[in-house]
């Protein structure tokens, strides 16, 4: 079926849904790159002009990837809750956006299960940032394994102490570091700079050693393979979450070398392990748009609403975190700052109003246009939109991996200017080991029992 709008005495046809989506798109180099984009600003709201008066159901019936051939299609068509989808399976995507800017929380909540990601981005394509920030912001998600993740008026981080060769001094160091500047609560993750599972299982240890030593209410995660970490469970190593990066379709996900019956027997074997304390939630993804473009994997379908298609295959774990690594592909697919943070608040928005506890590696990698002041603007505008959670390196440079990111004193600021505080759990060992003042601020400390961690990973 084809589409059509006019506009400005101009006729403009769209052969395809997928086609209509991508036109509709904001202007991305990714999109560019594959030849899909809008050939003008005027075909780019003509598309969107089109797109709003698409009904929800139709998304449902035309699948932008064929049901027979791709398994994130079956899986998205064959969980979908039509009770949940009911309070507005009779509208278009204009309609839907209207509804969305009205809702109150609950019924965003409620309505999630009956979502489909080609849904959550359509409507995503109507709206400005601002929009984006205000619905996200009214949605609600919480998860829990040691610490509580999403709750209202809290700023969760995930202290990343990565270290080019996985030295345990240079990682001690850094998490030292984030841990004095109240980050971890999160997770304490790690992208390992091998995936040999005795490289991996060693720094496995060494976090469970201070987390277990120190009593930190908080969850460790070496950032490996799912096979690798099926393994590990398998010796007994201390595996708290499960990670893998994931896309949005069969291809790219094969590309990453997982399928949904990997992930379902990781997922089972960490819920088994029952290591959460206040929760069950195991599983962590990290996803980012382009990944299936640089795959070759995205059935000419746009970037965004193939990155949206990937949280349903998050969804199905229930896992503690979910973040998009957004700036970390390159100017390839988002080109500078601008895109960046297009692609940032989409992401969140879709990804929260899909019922995943989002979050965010707010970066650039050094060949692209953007800076620090550009992570800023970003950390402060999804720090308004509810992240769950964002990710911190020390002094927002990641040596291992060789890009920009927010750091721990970034994530100090947005706690301080937005009034948020750390996961419950998190904030109270703080508060037990004086590293918090009486007005709840991150205490300057000269000494302090955890700088042991340094002396005995160096020794």
């Amino acid at each position: 079926m084809s589409y059509t709008s006019t506009l400005g005495g101009h006729s403009f046809r769209f052969d395809s849904l997928a086609r209509l989506l991508a036109a509709a798109s904001p202007e991305r180099s990714g999109d560019r790159l594959a030849g899909i984009a809008a050939a003008s600003a005027q075909e780019r709201v003509a598309a969107r002009w089109a797109l709003a008066e698409v009904p929800l159901a139709t998304f449902l019936t035309r699948p932008v990837i064929p049901y027979e051939t791709d398994d994130v299609t079956r899986l998205i068509l064959d969980t979908h809750d039509t009770a949940a989808f009911a309070p507005v399976a009779g509208m278009t995507v204009g309609e839907f956006r209207d509804w969305l800017l009205a809702a109150e929380g609950p019924a965003l909540t409620a309505l999630a299960p009956g979502l489909t990601p080609e849904m959550v981005a359509a409507v995503s394509k109507l709206m400005g940032n601002a929009d984006l920030v205000s619905v996200a912001r009214r949605t609600r998600v919480v998860t829990a394994f040691r610490s509580t993740i999403g709750l209202p008026g809290r700023l969760a981080t995930r202290l990343q102490p990565n270290h080019p060769t996985d030295d345990p001094a240079g990682v001690a160091a850094a998490l030292l570091d984030g841990l004095l500047l109240g980050s971890g609560d999160a997770v304490l993750g790690i992208n390992p700079a091998t995936d040999s599972p005795k490289a991996v299982r060693d720094l496995l240890e060494l976090l469970d050693g201070v987390i277990r030593r120190y009593a930190i209410p908080t969850q460790s995660c070496v950032l490996c393979h799912v096979t690798t970490s099926v393994d590990l469970m398998e010796r007994g190593a201390p595996v708290d979450l499960v990670f893998q990066s994931v896309a949005g379709t069969q291809k790219a996900n094969a590309a990453f070398g997982v399928t949904l019956g990997l992930l379902d027997e990781a997922y089972e074997a960490a819920r088994a392990l029952g290591r959460g304390t206040v929760g069950d939630n195991v599983m962590y993804f990290e996803t980012g748009q382009g990944s299936a473009l640089s795959a070759d994997a995205h059935h000419g379908v746009d970037q965004q609403t193939v990155e949206a298609r990937a949280y349903a295959v998050a969804r199905r774990y229930r896992p503690l975190l979910v973040n998009t690594v957004v700036g970390f592909i390159g100017p390839e697919y988002l080109y500078d700052g601008r895109q960046i943070l297009r692609a940032a608040l989409e992401d969140h928005f879709c990804g929260k109003l899909l019922g995943l506890p989002m979050g965010l590696d707010i970066c650039y990698t050094n060949h692209a246009d953007a800076d620090d002041d550009d992570v800023a603007t970003m950390l402060t505008m999804l720090g308004v939109a509810g992240a769950s959670f964002v990710i911190c390196t020390p002094g927002g440079d990641d040596i291992m991996l060789n890009y920009q990111s927010a750091s721990y004193h970034d994530a100090l600021y947005l706690r301080e200017v937005l009034g948020l505080r750390p996961a419950p759990e998190f904030e109270t060992w703080l508060e037990s080991t004086g590293l918090l003042d009486e007005r709840g601020r991150v205490r300057e400390v000269t000494s302090h029992p955890l700088t042991a961690i340094g002396r005995e990973l160096a020794a």
